[in-house]
């Protein structure tokens, strides 16, 4: 197992690097919203967040990555954030992987996949069943082929909690805090981004709840995707790859990342120790300067 050195954090320019708005077309036409930050000549890497997030929780890593000469885009997946929901519902992982697909298709070049839990998976499908040039690196930000049960059923236990909503925002604060330690503060701007305020008053999170119906259990920790098809899938994976663990993750033990290693013997490893799943938000300059050392070193950066 290799683990990597941490950058110092990149320069001054991290917080004014710009965020541009785009909007790229998935599968069968689908609108999905996206943000993007650096020049579009760069190296481009594609930020896939995971169920029940938007992009919003990649912008610290996007700015990071556009100051180190990286094209970053950051990807609201289909029924997330300002993404077009499904009419007929379909959240699959089939459904995922072709918007994936599609988004690649676009690009000038091929880019690097950084995908957290959901993204990961999807970013994992897509390489490994995918073409040799789908991707020139991908990035799996606490996920693997396999889950710890107890771990995915407290995230669905979450979700699913709060699909009525939220009286106000400093509710929706002290739920976060309460299922995740890690956040502290109780700062509500950042959750106006991930949460919209109906006619009734209360504050939903911005995600069809419908996605729901596809995110399982069982006791192999199986969440989207069935464990076979992770593996076969991880085992034809030949670029570069780095995992990024939570040191604190309840979804992907030590043991899982080792089994990933070993279906992928030239992977990487970086745990960011104080940081759970959601390790991109618990800890993001420890991560982002994890993943930059990483491309430095596989991709070189342009600008």
């Amino acid at each position: 197992m290799r683990f990597m050195r941490t950058l110092p954090t990149t320069g001054s320019k991290r917080g004014t690097v710009p965020l541009r708005p785009l909007e790229l077309t998935g599968a069968s036409g689908w609108r999905l919203a996206a943000e993007a930050a650096g020049e579009g000549g760069w190296p481009p890497v594609l930020l896939l967040h995971g169920g029940g997030q938007t992009r919003h929780a990649w912008a610290g890593t996007a700015r990071q990555l556009a100051g180190a000469g990286y094209f970053a885009i950051a990807l609201d997946a289909r029924g997330h954030g300002d993404s077009q929901w499904a009419p007929d519902g379909d959240y699959s992982a089939d459904a995922l992987v072709a918007d994936l697909a599609a988004v690649r298709a676009s690009l000038r070049a091929s880019p690097v996949l950084v995908g957290a839990s959901m993204g990961g998976l999807t970013s994992l499908l897509a390489v490994g069943e995918g073409p040799p040039d789908f991707a020139r690196a991908l990035v799996l930000v606490d996920v693997a082929t396999r889950l710890e049960p107890d771990g995915v059923a407290r995230v669905l236990d979450f979700m699913r909690a709060h699909t009525g909503g939220f009286a106000n925002l400093e509710e929706a604060a002290e739920a976060v805090s309460a299922y995740n330690p890690h956040r502290k503060a109780r700062n509500t701007t950042g959750l106006r981004k991930n949460l919209r305020q109906h006619n009734d008053g209360r504050w939903y999170w911005h995600w069809d709840p419908r996605f729901l119906d596809h995110a399982t259990r069982s006791r192999a920790g199986e969440a989207l995707v069935r464990q076979k098809r992770r593996e076969a899938a991880a085992r034809r994976i030949r670029i570069p790859t780095l995992l990024v663990r939570g040191g604190s993750s309840d979804v992907l033990s030590p043991e899982g990342a080792h089994e990933l290693q070993q279906l992928v013997p030239h992977a990487e490893r970086f745990d960011v120790e104080d940081a759970g799943h959601m390790v991109a938000g618990d800890r993001n300059d420890v991560f982002s300067n994890a993943v930059i050392e990483f491309l430095r070193r596989k991709l070189p950066a342009g600008g």
